[in-house]
């Protein structure tokens, strides 16, 4: 469809109204609706990516309190940044947060900047983090197109391309710009991510309760289940490991640093040790002393615990074992069972931490 033909059926003013008027009698209260302190919005903005909103709102409390100011947070100790992050995942996402705070501070006099092209060279800021920003703190009419504004607008305009592609993110972000009034963007843009959070579901749309309705091609089809299209995604790849809780005679424990790039940067963990499958457990005792030297009294302590990314799946088989000779050990430190909580680690670690005794 054509986009001349698109909007053939909607009359916009009404659209935005309907829109607007259901956004302000029922939108939620957040700690972030009640800023228009741009850094803050900022924070939000990255912590809601991926992440559910019940889940941010301590961790956007805590975070703010912890780094009120972005020159707080510009230049801040990077493990004491990520363990304020402990537990949200996507742990990239802190590190780029910093980055690009530490730009806005040394770049631009620590105020984000109010254009497109200025806010987008920012680490870790794309398109729709981007929009959100210019358009909620300086209600500047910018699209922030994320997956409920899309499924909202697939519905509504019937538009068949798949959302994973970036062309096809593009084109809502071109149906945005047509419908975005300069009067309120700042509403309208949180009334589309509403509307797809709390009536316009992925499985169950509450389509009899939804503003927009009347405008909505896919409800009046009866095919509202069948948009927004999605490829399948990949089925995250298993990964099975021997991870090892190992004390020394002061019944310190061994935890070590993960490397700086890749998956779970700088994050602290025990030790691991990758084996083909699950099956190699019976045989984890000759794994351990041929990785680790020097390990007594090792103890397969028969749990298992899962984490899935969103490309990989680990199966975790936990070990205890002592250490009595002294080894150098690359990025790693004995710690007491206490101060554990003192360092960041992942949160398929965290739950090991509490099975300790």
């Amino acid at each position: 469809m054509n986009e001349t033909n698109l909007f053939k059926h909607v009359d916009v003013n009404q659209f935005n109204h309907d829109l607007l008027r259901w956004f302000y009698e029922n939108k939620r209260d957040l700690p972030w609706r009640k800023t228009q302190n741009p850094y803050y919005i900022w924070i939000s903005e990255i912590m809601l990516q991926q992440t559910q909103v019940d889940t941010v709102i301590p961790y956007y409390e805590r975070f703010i309190k912890t780094f009120p100011t972005m020159e707080d947070l510009a230049y801040a100790d990077e493990e004491t940044v990520l363990k304020n992050w402990e537990g949200l995942g996507y742990y990239s996402r802190a590190r780029n947060l910093q980055q690009g705070v530490r730009e806005v501070v040394e770049e631009y006099d620590a105020k984000i900047p109010e254009t497109r092209k200025e806010i987008l060279s920012l680490k870790g800021v794309g398109p729709y983090t981007s929009g959100a920003i210019l358009s909620i703190a300086y209600n500047v009419p910018e699209p922030a197109v994320d997956g409920n504004v899309m499924r909202v607008l697939s519905r509504v305009f019937m538009i068949d391309d798949d959302i994973t592609k970036v062309k096809t993110k593009k084109h809502f972000e071109d149906i945005v710009y047509r419908l975005i009034p300069h009067t309120d963007p700042s509403g309208f843009n949180q009334s589309l991510m509403e509307l797809g959070a709390l009536v316009c579901k992925p499985r169950q749309p509450e389509c009899l309760t939804c503003p927009l309705q009347k405008h909505c091609l896919a409800y009046d089809e009866g095919v509202q289940h069948e948009f927004p299209v999605k490829k399948k995604k990949t089925k995250p790849k298993p990964m099975s490991y021997i991870v090892l809780i190992i004390y020394n005679s002061k019944k310190q424990i061994l935890i070590e640093k993960r490397p700086e790039n890749g998956l779970l940067a700088n994050l602290w963990q025990f030790p691991m040790i990758q084996i083909e499958d699950d099956s190699q457990i019976t045989h984890g005792e000759q794994i351990i002393t041929k990785n680790i030297k020097g390990v007594t009294d090792i103890e397969n302590t028969k749990k298992q615990f899962f984490h899935q990314f969103s490309h990989l799946k680990w199966s975790l088989n936990l070990f205890r074992a002592n250490l009595l000779v002294k080894e150098t050990w690359e990025r790693g430190k004995w710690v007491d069972r206490g101060d554990l909580e003192l360092y960041p680690f992942p949160v398929s670690h965290q739950k090991i931490i509490q099975t300790l005794i």
